[in-house]
């Protein structure tokens, strides 16, 4: 059985990976899915690039799972030696754009999902591919919370080696401006704003947040651009710099910019706090049957759609995120059979 099923999703990921699907860009690979899904027999619900379909015999008085991962795909970097839209199988491995991050986890989702849904079980089941994860975009899964009845808990498909990230960094971008006075360079004149930026840059820093995660560790800042100045001898009036924010769950975004906004004189603009930090207790039944089976339990500093999501949920998927968005991406056979087959180890006759 799990030899059939495998052969079908390799078949599935090779057709996929020959349809273009950067992100805001999947309409071609969701047309294909939808249609491959209605062959098989299911009902398929559609929302802009994203494709649903929920288990026979729907029950609203049983706990649901949702099973979800991502159609979209970065574009390809420049040192690709082989045609990323054009599926090749070499010694066991099946390359192409897309294959590793996160194809491999869409299809032996789904094919999980065929399986599960054949067995009797104690929990409806929703399988979700979705858009626009690799820019977090909001006309991926959280453009589908509402459309879906209520979800318990979730498992999200992404290259982790059949892993369990059981937490998630969040992120919190800023744009921070320090503004000074302009004055000529070659006089005592003028209130240089980089002077002024450079305090708060020290600040995020050296800055630690007193809580500190078992799981993620401590909430960890970053900055990464800054930009003033328009010629040399003209003392700057503005100044402006990036400051990247990895959150965790200790904290949600707004008590980590509330924080940071008694501290600095900078002026401080988010760009989102949408963007939370996740975990799940480990107590919960799903990640106790993961120890059973010696799946390792993580906490992930990347982020995933599992930021989007207001329920229990862990990161689970075949591959190795080490070659994500990365020339030659490739996911080896073997692993495809390897995550249907504990995806169904996971979740066959699991009690929530």
């Amino acid at each position: 059985m799990i030899t059939e099923l495998t052969n079908d999703a390799i078949a599935l990921l090779h057709d996929m990976i020959s349809i273009q699907s950067f992100s805001r860009e999947e309409k071609n690979v969701a047309d294909y899915l939808e249609k491959y899904l209605e062959l098989k027999g299911y009902v398929a619900s559609r929302r802009g690039n994203n494709i649903w379909m929920m288990s026979p015999g729907f029950d609203t008085s049983r706990p649901t799972i949702l099973l979800n991962s991502h159609i979209d795909t970065v574009k390809p970097v420049v040192a690709w030696t082989k045609n990323p839209f054009e599926p090749v199988i070499e010694s066991g491995k099946l390359f192409g754009l897309g294959s590793n991050d996160a194809g491999a986890s869409v299809v032996s989702l789904l094919h999980a999902y065929f399986y599960l849904t054949q067995q009797q079980q104690s929990y409806n089941l929703i399988f979700a591919a979705t858009a626009e994860e690799e820019v977090s975009g909001k006309n991926g899964i959280e453009s589908l919370i509402h459309e879906l009845p209520k979800i318990d808990f979730a498992i999200v498909g992404e290259p982790t080696g059949m892993h369990l990230a059981v937490a998630e960094k969040g992120l919190m971008v800023l744009d921070c401006t320090a503004y000074g006075k302009a004055g000529h360079a070659a006089r005592n004149e003028g209130d240089n704003a980089i002077y002024k930026a450079m305090k708060d840059v020290e600040w995020f820093r050296t800055y630690e947040f007193e809580k500190k995660s078992k799981m993620l560790g401590s909430v960890k800042m970053s900055v990464t651009q800054i930009n003033a100045g328009t010629q040399h001898n003209v003392v700057p009036d503005k100044c402006t710099f990036v400051v990247d924010i990895r959150s965790n769950e200790l904290y949600s975004n707004e008590q980590i910019l509330s924080e940071i906004q008694q501290h600095v004189s900078c002026g401080v603009q988010p760009r989102s706090t949408r963007l939370s930090s996740t975990a799940t207790p480990l107590n919960h039944p799903f990640i106790k049957r993961a120890k059973q089976l010696n799946r390792n339990l993580y906490g992930s500093p990347t982020l995933s759609d599992q930021a989007l999501l207001p329920f229990p949920s862990v990161k689970a998927g075949p591959g190795d995120s080490a070659r994500s968005h990365t020339a030659d991406e490739y996911i080896l056979l073997s692993e495809i059979q390897q995550g249907i087959d504990i995806y169904i180890q996971l979740l066959d006759k699991l009690q929530l």
